[in-house]
């Protein structure tokens, strides 16, 4: 009997015969490229956005530093002309006190410093580059105490001389008792200026990126 006729030979034959691989469809690789690249793409565009608004977030901040800077410089500048011109003669010369003395003193020394922090700040806003070369870091820290000391030094001298004066214009209000509270009130702007210039730069500390 031949091969042809048995029905195991032919149903061996059949079950060895090799199959084709089957490709994959089209649409399934499409998808598959798109779902890859689509992610990519939009981490890039959010990536940049996020970087533009953080350059205008520290413009701006920049900009409001150096407008707080020349306020305390102006009423900084106020405290001491005022309370250095405040000479009526007898008891109402201001060099009699030592309160008004020490007010004056930390109204020079604030002018002084807040005229040099507006300058450097202009210097940095119209050039891009520092003034003193020195890592930013060092520059924030700087900032940082610097504010806080010319702050405390300040609502100190405001504080010593308000209960001064206080005093005075119980028993008598004239124009020295009311120089010396014009001089109080700049110096306590001031304050409250660099107050708040204090707070910007441990702001700009907390967020300096280092690498």
């Amino acid at each position: 009997m031949s091969n042809l006729d048995d029905p195991k030979s032919n149903l061996q034959h059949v079950e060895s015969a090799p199959t084709a691989p089957t490709a994959p469809p089209v649409a399934d690789v499409e998808n598959q490229a798109n779902s890859a690249t689509a992610p990519t793409s939009g981490f890039g565009f959010g990536g940049a956005a996020a970087i533009v608004q953080r350059w205008r977030r520290e413009d701006l901040i920049k900009k409001a530093a150096l407008a707080l800077r020349v306020l305390a410089l102006i009423f900084s500048l106020l405290a001491f002309i005022i309370m250095a011109s405040n000479k009526h003669g007898d008891w109402k010369n201001f060099d009699r006190y030592d309160e008004y003395r020490y007010l004056l003193a930390i109204a020079i020394l604030s002018t002084l410093y807040s005229l040099a922090q507006a300058l450097r700040h202009v210097h940095e806003l119209s050039t891009g580059r520092h003034l003193i070369q020195v890592q930013q870091r060092t520059s924030g820290l700087f900032d940082f105490f610097g504010d806080q000391i010319m702050a405390y030094l300040l609502i100190s001298a405001t504080s010593a001389a308000i209960p001064l004066t206080n005093n005075m214009r119980e028993g008598v209000d004239n124009i020295f008792t009311d120089s010396s509270a014009a001089a109080i009130s700049m110096g306590f702007f001031a304050f409250v200026s660099l107050a708040l210039l204090a707070m910007i730069s441990g702001y700009k500390i907390s967020t300096q990126s280092y690498i």
